[in-house]
């Protein structure tokens, strides 16, 4: 019976793990299209739920509120979809098992996870229930009042109603665990479990991640897992582990971020804090693990995008490869970043992050010294205030903008715009140093050299690691040349040299520092490299019109220094 099941109507039924319950109800979807009299039309109608200010469409796949779209799993998408459509009775967990797993044996702990993530994205929880309720030993039933709308497709009529856009583009996934308590101490649980809370609520501010609600990954708390399950159960690609270690008035915080298709290891660090102020340690950890994960998930994410070929990435691989080539700073690399994030903005056009990181390559040449600022602008400016249409949480959205503005000679206006940035993500190093670069540029030399000091704290971890090795010592420079502290400056430009070779900016301050500071011979030869290496068309006069020093003091004085070395 079971061996003609398999292939019942169309149905592929697995044999030996299906229940009873979970056969008949394939069984009766197989009857209906077998003995249905409606005309067979191939995807005759694409159906779209409306539920409060929601909008469900199985066409695109897509979950819309107002007029934002939500990231969904597939597999919660599904969940919602077909609890929706079969609103009008209760379901139970075999419907759920066949229809979702297609009778793959699940534990009721993934099925909990599947229903209460479901419930996180429609703002629904277990205590209110408003649109999807648990009826105890029954099953789930979704209570919402529906409206459903139907796009007729050519099949029919020759013509969609609407025609589809392009899919969201997928974000890299991450659930973070409950963190272990090993210090035997009770009271150590709250700060364990703190710190995972903490870590979640941080994790879910990066626009470009998918996180795991907290109440989902606690489902795990006390157990031992297998991160390959887990990652299965929660739809997460990368899973997140801690532990908690108290020994008197010291904590050791342990962290580490795996790979949930391969359970390899991807990232590990441990941090040993003096547990005085105990919100204190939780907030500094909290910084410093997020500050840690984004770059090693991007660089986790461009290692899985380079298995692919260049004309099958979607919109976000094009991204994954575009960051890694922007973050060498070579004038090759960064103009093949700009091919991938054209190819990006075109694949969807909706997706934020593309536009605003598009806007940065471009600026980037200009402060590089490879274009001018009356070529690029428009290009930059146009995707940056894209950007920031599409997504005004994303803080890119706002560095782009604010990048634009200070290379075009705003640097006052740049101000805010970083400092936005900041606001939406305090971690961000490359907006502490572009905001330090922006405050040289006004002549606020005190202000600009703390935050090269927090962008190198920063570096090793952020999203541009090797090019913000050299750019904090590049701050540095350039704020020493403000205050008049010239071999100072000349030795933080040739350590930014050192830590990033392809940093043609970094050049640029020890030329300056080195003439005014009576180093003139050294100042002689690090402008013919400079030339030679970076920018042979290099004049006098397109420093005076490119670059931003607002003081007219600081712009005679940084003209006079290259005078000195010998450019025209």
């Amino acid at each position: 019976m079971l061996r003609v099941c398999r292939t019942f109507a169309g149905l592929a039924l697995p044999a030996a793990s299906f229940s009873l319950t979970a056969t008949l109800i394939l069984l009766r979807e197989g009857c209906a299209r077998l003995f249905s009299t409606e005309p067979k039309f191939p995807e005759v109608s694409k159906l779209r739920y409306l539920f409060e200010d929601f909008v469900l469409d199985t066409d695109r796949r897509e979950l819309q509120r107002g007029e934002s779209l939500i990231a969904v799993a597939p597999q919660v998408f599904d969940l919602l979809a077909y609890l929706i459509r079969h609103r009008e009775r209760v379901v139970t967990k075999d419907d759920l098992v066949a229809a979702i797993w297609e009778g793959r044996a699940v534990s009721d702990s993934a099925l909990t996870t599947r229903i209460n993530a479901a419930r996180v994205v429609l703002g629904d929880s277990g205590e209110g229930q408003r649109l999807i309720k648990t009826l105890l030993r029954k099953g789930v039933r979704f209570v919402g009042e529906v409206q459903e709308q139907t796009a007729v497709t050519e099949a029919r009529t020759g013509a969609e109603h609407s025609a589809p856009g392009p899919a969201p583009t997928e974000k890299p996934s991450i659930a973070v665990l409950p963190f272990n308590n090993m210090s035997g101490d009770p009271e150590q649980g709250f700060f364990a479990d703190g710190m995972a809370e903490d870590i979640t609520t941080a994790l879910s501010k990066v626009r470009w991640l998918s996180v795991a609600a907290r109440n989902s990954a606690f489902a795990y708390k006390g157990k031992a897992v297998d991160v390959r399950e887990v990652g299965r159960d929660l739809d997460a690609r990368y899973v997140l582990e801690g532990s908690v270690r108290k020994a008197s008035n010291q904590v050791r915080i342990t962290a580490q971020l795996l790979d949930s298709t391969t359970g390899h290891h991807v990232w590990a660090e441990h941090y040993d804090r003096e547990l005085a102020d105990t919100f204190a340690v939780q907030d500094e950890i909290t910084e410093q693990v997020v500050a840690a994960i984004g770059p090693q998930l991007y660089t986790a994410e461009d290692l899985r995008a380079k298995r692919k070929a260049p004309d099958r990435f979607d919109a976000g691989e094009c991204v994954v490869r575009a960051l890694a080539l922007l973050n060498s700073r070579a004038r090759a690399d960064i103009e093949a970043a700009r091919v991938l994030l054209n190819n990006a903005v075109l694949i969807d056009p909706g997706y934020a992050k593309a536009h605003s990181l598009l806007s940065f390559a471009i600026t980037l040449g200009v402060h590089m010294g490879w274009d001018k600022i009356g070529d690029a602008a428009a290009a930059a400016s146009a995707a940056a205030h894209q950007a920031l249409q599409l997504d005004a949480d994303d803080p890119w959205s706002h560095l782009a903008v604010g990048y634009v503005l200070a290379w075009s000679r705003r640097p006052a206006d740049a101000v805010p715009k970083y400092e936005k940035a900041l606001a939406l993500d305090p971690t961000f190093a490359t907006a502490h140093w572009l905001l330090g670069l922006s405050l040289n540029y006004l002549g606020r030399a005190d202000a600009a050299f703390a935050h090269a000091d927090k962008a190198a704290s920063l570096s090793a971890r952020d999203l541009f690691a090797r090019g913000n090795a050299g750019v904090a010592n590049n701050l540095r420079s350039m704020s020493c040349f403000i205050r008049e502290r010239y071999r100072e400056g000349s030795e933080y430009a040739r350590r930014a040299i050192i830590e990033s070779p392809n940093l043609s900016a970094a050049w640029r301050p020890l030329v300056v520092n080195c003439a005014l500071g009576g180093e003139l011979e050294e100042a002689v030869k690090a402008l013919g490299l400079l030339k030679q290496r970076f920018l042979p068309h290099l004049t006098l006069k397109w420093i005076d019109d490119e670059l931003p020093y607002v003081r007219a003091g600081d712009r005679q004085r940084y003209l006079e220094g290259f005078r000195l070395a010998g450019l025209d």
